[in-house]
């Protein structure tokens, strides 16, 4: 079955601020956003702490959307109480709408660890999961979608060589069918090496990494 090409939407100039598994020093500190070129969003990648994401924010008057990573260190701990960050946006099996860009998200990572009685590895899916969920992530983007933002990678030169930071087949699936214009990632960090973006052959898409942080122009 072959399914056509979505509409590209025709966003204007955006440039982006990507954050993931890192609490970077330049921007968890008192002066920030000093020295920070303006931006129209923030895309947050997943494993970073609720307070990380609160403070971002806090301190920036613009969007900033998220999904998890598969730490679960998400929440915001107060007291006894374990919340979800405020000020932000979810966005995990969602498309959302910020700063004209529509952004499909998918948090998590490819089940590694074995569940152990009967309880589900957080922040981890199964390949019928995630082939389930992205595809009704692709239906909400069947108008067409600018950016997809992952925990995971998907498969390609930014897979890990191990098996817990193995690329997902399934998000492969969702670009070709969606062709999204940029894929944001993390989970990847510094010491396999490799190269902070390409360009996917199948799907056209930018793919990034987005470890510690960076600025980007769409």
């Amino acid at each position: 079955m072959t399914h056509p090409t979505p509409t590209p939407t025709d966003p204007r100039r955006a440039r982006l601020l990507l954050v993931a598994d890192h609490v970077h020093p330049y921007i968890y500190r008192a002066a920030f956003p000093a020295g920070l070129p303006p931006v129209d969003a923030v895309l947050a990648a997943g494993d970073l702490p609720g307070d990380y994401l609160e403070f971002l924010a806090t301190k920036l008057p613009v969007p900033v959307v998220y999904v998890h990573g598969n730490h679960g260190n998400e929440h915001v701990h107060e007291g006894d109480l374990r919340l979800p960050p405020r000020g932000v946006v979810r966005a995990h099996g969602r498309v959302v709408q910020v700063a004209g860009l529509r952004i499909a998200g998918w948090g998590g990572v490819p089940q590694y660890r074995t569940p152990h009685e009967g309880q589900d590895s957080p922040g981890q899916f199964t390949p019928r999961q995630a082939a389930w969920g992205l595809r009704l992530l692709a239906w909400q983007a069947r108008r067409g979608v600018d950016v997809l933002l992952t925990h995971a990678p998907p498969e390609g030169p930014h897979a890990g060589t191990d098996h817990a930071h193995r690329g997902a087949p399934e998000l492969n699936a969702f670009m070709r069918r969606t062709r999204p214009a940029l894929v944001v990632h993390g989970h990847i960090h510094e010491y396999e090496g490799k190269k902070t973006e390409y360009l996917d052959a199948d799907s056209g898409a930018r793919v990034v990494n987005a470890y510690g942080y960076r600025i980007l122009d769409l």
